[in-house]
């Protein structure tokens, strides 16, 4: 491609993302593209959370649902209305001097969620297209620091193309599966069948969805790059409920999908549903398109979490330079990529643990962390700042921050 076509692109881009799209599409999209490692790409976390519910499971994406979008809506107000686009001075509006909790914990959940991808990526990639693991692994961190090192720009671009094809590639799946065992759906719902757990109660089924929310806020920290864009609350309110619906529509697509095979022990118990649902299907070009969105899932989320982390370094940078009277831009795009790189051999080390057992306890240990630190604030807090902001809260270290600059 010329310069001028490369030229040529990038405006098309600038005035899309300047508009409504920009505005109200793109944070909802950074969102589900960054969930989709940690929440459903394997299938692995719809078991945990709402599939093995069987016909009571609904219930659970109703209370994701419900929680995705209350929680995409406050914080997108909340972050227009004092004007912060990094975690930390967003943390600090709701929890003041605490906000260095919600800094381990988020960076302990950013690497636990990219070593669940990279765990499940890897092998699948040598299972469906034969990558060898680390051979997949590598060219993966490759690109993630590629990605990381040009900055904002180039992953809002990438995020738009790489969220179309991920939902399209789903989609797919979803519709392959259910037209072979859309029968087996049905009765599952006709018998009530909740067989494969022991407590299928109301209370378990939403707080099982509950703390898939809590454990999901840990992508919440990777849309605040886009946010700067949103100048009303309608705006907000509307970009919440699209976030929460892109966010919701995938688990259910999985959900249902399981359903097919409930309460099979044979998929609801593999390390990887989705693929153990393909393989009972026996499309060989499906299989194999699969490990490579399972690469490319593992991409999506790696990259927006790890962006996350890179500006809240820069703005610490910029914090401290201030102090100091010295000139300072952050973190170079050199210095940028190798942190996005360190992050992902990190995870990797992990991911070696097993994607079972990262899941099953990983998750929800962190979910208590992040609804105790991020969603109980926000709600009480948070939701009270937004309808008092001219109210300062004597326990809360807060200053109204300017919208920073986009990388280019």
């Amino acid at each position: 491609m010329s310069q001028a076509d490369n030229q040529s692109t990038a405006a098309i881009f600038k005035r899309l993302v300047s508009g409504r799209f920009g505005k109200i599409a793109l944070p909802a999209i950074i969102l589900q593209s960054v969930l989709i490692g940690g929440g459903y790409a394997s299938g692995r976390e719809v078991v945990a959370y709402g599939a093995k519910y069987g016909s009571a499971g609904w219930l659970s994406i109703l209370a994701i649902f419900v929680g995705f979008t209350v929680m995409a809506m406050l914080t997108f107000e909340l972050a227009r209305t004092f004007r912060v686009y990094e975690y930390k001075g967003f943390i600090k509006q709701i929890i003041g001097p605490a906000w260095p909790l919600f800094d381990v914990i988020f960076l302990a959940m950013a690497v636990l969620i990219i070593a669940i991808m990279a765990s499940a990526a890897g092998n699948i990639m040598e299972q469906t297209i034969g990558i060898p693991y680390l051979g997949g692994i590598v060219g993966i961190i490759g690109l993630v620091g590629v990605l990381t090192y040009f900055g904002a720009g180039l992953i809002e671009r990438f995020k738009m193309v790489g969220t179309g094809f991920l939902y399209l590639a789903y989609i797919t799946f979803g519709v392959v599966v259910l037209s072979q065992v859309w029968g087996d759906v049905t009765t599952v719902f006709a018998s009530a069948n909740t067989s494969y757990v022991a407590d299928a109660g109301l209370g378990s089924v939403l707080s099982s969805g509950a703390l898939y929310v809590g454990y999901n806020l840990a992508v919440y920290p990777a849309v605040f790059f886009c946010l700067h864009r949103q100048e009303t609350r309608k705006e907000s309110i509307v970009s919440g409920l699209l976030a929460g619906l892109l966010m919701t529509l995938p688990f259910t697509l999985t959900y249902l999908a399981l359903l097919g095979f409930y309460p099979s022990e044979a998929v609801m118990g593999a390390e990887v549903p989705w693929l153990a649902m393909l393989d009972q299907i026996g499309s060989p070009a499906i299989i194999a398109l699969y490990g490579v969105v399972m690469g490319w899932t593992l991409i999506e989320t790696s990259v927006g979490l790890i962006h996350a982390i890179i500006d809240r370094v820069d703005e610490s940078i910029n914090q401290l330079s201030t102090a100091t009277f010295e000139d300072a831009d952050g973190l170079t795009r050199l210095q940028s990529g190798l942190l996005g790189g360190s992050i992902l051999v990190l995870a990797t080390i992990l991911s070696r643990v097993g994607i079972i057992a990262l899941v099953a306890q990983g998750y929800t240990i962190m979910a208590y962390f992040f609804i105790a630190l991020f969603a109980v604030p926000l709600l009480t807090v948070g939701l009270y700042r937004i309808v008092n902001p001219s109210v300062t809260l004597p326990l809360l270290d807060v200053r109204n921050n300017r919208p920073q600059q986009e990388r280019n």
